[in-house]
């Protein structure tokens, strides 16, 4: 959605408990300003319930969409994210930089509805994220799209250590994952597949991806080992061994690929609550 605070807000308004969380917010193409103002709004309506998670996104059509040049890809969000964390931390707030008009003695409102906004890094695997999120203290959380969520165990300790080289004990890892649970497990791969499927087409065409065959998404779903659609033990068993290998704080679990239907969603959310969550907390305490 390209305006997920908007969104967020109108959620703000029927639920009470439930983090209301942005997936990327892509900081490199917005105004850290103007995001850190539509997030403290909503952060100030749901009593404290909203999470900023900057990052540089999947894809590139924002770039010409508000005219920023890939050639400044890192360039970008590193400034952005200083300045965000800025706003965040100083008020008023002087401020120059290299890619937006300075501010002298800004006052920026709202202000957050306790001391901090929660402000999270995205990434999907690349090192140095990993290791800006831990120097600035700043939870991390790992997108994983396609592959085994194990091989970011490495990243994970990496994030961990360069949070003790710049002083932060309280490291926070989310990691997350695709897929659907339904009480058969086939029945939980079956219904999954059409729309995921209709996602990696669109890859393909935006990234020049191969379309995978039915043969490995069902490699890839079967034990739900990289696709996490399958029964609830199923599900909780694999959040079990990811946790204890990583050590995750959180799980975020993305089931509306492509426009699942929203009935399958809301049985597979409560599935999650009732059925897997029992399983994972036994083992790995909640």
């Amino acid at each position: 959605m390209s305006n997920p605070g908007t969104v967020l807000a109108a959620a703000a308004g029927l639920t009470s408990r439930i983090t209301l969380s942005s997936a990327v917010t892509v900081l490199s193409t917005e105004d850290p300003v103007r995001v850190y103002q539509q997030f403290t709004t909503l952060d100030q309506l749901s009593r404290g319930r909203a999470e900023l998670l900057a990052g540089r996104g999947s894809f590139t059509e924002s770039f010409p969409l508000f005219g920023a040049s890939l050639e400044d890809y890192d360039e970008l969000f590193e400034e952005k994210l200083a300045l965000l964390l800025r706003l965040d931390r100083e008020h008023p707030i002087t401020w120059s930089g290299k890619h937006r008009a300075p501010l002298t003695d800004a006052e920026v409102h709202p202000r957050p509805y306790g001391e901090r906004l929660r402000i999270s890094v995205g990434t999907g695997g690349n090192p140095e994220s990993s290791i800006r999120a831990g120097l600035l203290g700043l939870p991390v959380v790992y997108a994983v799209i396609g592959g085994e969520p194990e091989r970011f165990a490495p990243l994970v300790d990496l994030y961990r250590r360069a949070g003790e080289a710049g002083g932060h004990l309280g490291s926070h890892v989310t990691m997350s994952a695709i897929g659907l649970i339904a009480r058969r497990s086939q029945d939980a791969k079956e219904a999954f597949h059409p729309y995921w499927l209709e996602t990696m087409k669109y890859g393909a065409r935006a990234r020049g991806w191969p379309v995978p065959s039915r043969a490995e998404y069902d490699e890839w779903a079967r034990g739900a080992r990289s696709i996490f659609a399958g029964s609830p033990a199923e599900v909780a068993e694999r959040l079990i061994t990811v946790g204890r290998l990583v050590g995750a704080d959180r799980y975020a679990m993305q089931m509306d690929w492509s426009g699942v239907p929203h009935r399958l969603v809301m049985e597979a959310i409560e599935l999650l609550g009732t059925e897997v969550m029992p399983l994972v907390d036994e083992e790995l305490g909640s």
